[in-house]
């Protein structure tokens, strides 16, 4: 398939679902996100921190201009709100006390990670334990005041669909970055792993707990195909393997983990986004995706190119052809594969798609 006429063919499929959800009713009562600045739309701007995406070019190609987001456009939650007929969930700390919305939250934050001390070098970020808390205060102090009796609220959440990613800056901020952490000196990277799934699992078992039943989990990307890797290594091909290899120990772990919770956890059905391999094949096939530059960041990044965007220098006149927008984080149009991808195919997002999660 020529760049064109995939480029073509995700653009029409967007429109007909956003088309098809605006003139229907939700397909599911809310959308919840959580993890890190993949998924962050504006969560980090209210919080004492450096690691923020207030600013040009960021949002170059959003409706509202820069919000938060650390893409020029939609992010992947995004992009599944509108292919299940959601408003976007505004960022947690964005909504007024007073208020709540009933169609989801985002509490994603920047930076940090499934560790609670992860991106604490750059600031406050929310960790992900700390989102949960904030998840936890939602559904016993606000959402009540809007159902008639628990059983309702139950139902609500059940039905409600769960996105989440985190890993990736354990990796990056931490166990990568021996100046900053000790962790590579203390764990060999399988043990690592295995620290952040036993941390990870004890998350997801809250969130159950808490009336979560239908969780989407993205593995962590090729990390080692991203600029701030490949920008700093000498690399044999495309990518810097030994940093995917690290990162794979995770990811295996991270498969048998969520077949174990959803056979555990009465109810659960826990989806795994095989975000790995797509990044991958993305990168060394740019082609069979509609990419033609799979290797730079289309903004003018920090640190050659291996960082964020420098505020206010425009990007490349291409953004919808180039897979990474910055020295960490993918394009909207790569967002777009991957949310198109996990709502359709059960091979992606197995072992449901979107569209089969949301018929249980």
């Amino acid at each position: 398939m020529n760049n064109n006429l995939f480029l073509t063919t995700i653009f029409l499929f967007t429109f007909l679902q956003l088309f098809l959800c605006i003139h229907s009713k939700p397909l599911v009562p809310a959308l919840y996100v959580f993890g890190d600045s993949l998924f962050d739309s504006g969560n980090n701007n209210l919080l004492p921190t450096v690691v923020k995406a207030n600013y040009p070019p960021y949002g170059y190609n959003f409706f509202q201009q820069f919000t938060g987001r650390f893409t020029n456009g939609r992010t992947l939650p995004d992009f599944i709100a509108e292919f299940l007929g959601l408003p976007y969930p505004p960022p947690y700390l964005s909504i007024d006390g007073a208020s709540i919305t009933l169609s989801g939250l985002n509490y994603a934050s920047s930076s940090c990670g499934i560790l609670p001390e992860t991106g604490s070098q750059f600031g406050k970020c929310l960790s992900l334990g700390e989102q949960i808390d904030l998840f936890q205060w939602t559904i016993e102090s606000k959402l009540p005041n809007h159902f008639k009796s628990s059983e309702e609220l139950y139902k609500y959440l059940a039905k409600s669909i769960f996105i989440l990613t985190a890993g990736s800056n354990d990796y990056i901020q931490n166990y990568s970055e021996q100046k900053l952490s000790n962790k590579s000196q203390e764990y060999d990277p399988q043990s690592f792993a295995q620290l952040l799934i036993d941390a990870f699992s004890k998350h997801f078992e809250r969130l159950y707990k808490l009336g979560a039943r239908k969780i989407i989990v993205l593995e962590i990307a090729p990390l080692g195909c991203i600029p701030h890797y490949t920008r700093k290594y000498e690399l044999v091909g495309k990518c810097h393997e030994e940093t995917n290899q690290i990162v794979s120990y995770f990811n295996n772990k991270l498969h048998a983990m969520l077949t174990n919770l959803t056979s555990s956890l009465q109810g659960s059905t826990f989806i795994l986004a095989r975000i790995n391999s797509l990044g991958h094949d993305s990168i060394i096939n740019p082609s069979s995706y509609g990419f033609t530059d799979t290797s730079n960041p289309c903004c003018t990044s920090w640190g050659n190119g291996t960082s964020a965007c420098i505020p206010w220098l425009s990007p490349c006149p291409n953004p919808n052809q180039h897979f990474f927008w910055d020295g960490y984080h993918i394009t909207e149009t790569a967002n777009s594969v991957a949310a198109s991808l996990c709502f359709n195919d059960h091979e992606f997002c197995s072992p449901l798609s979107i569209r089969e999660l949301i018929q249980i």
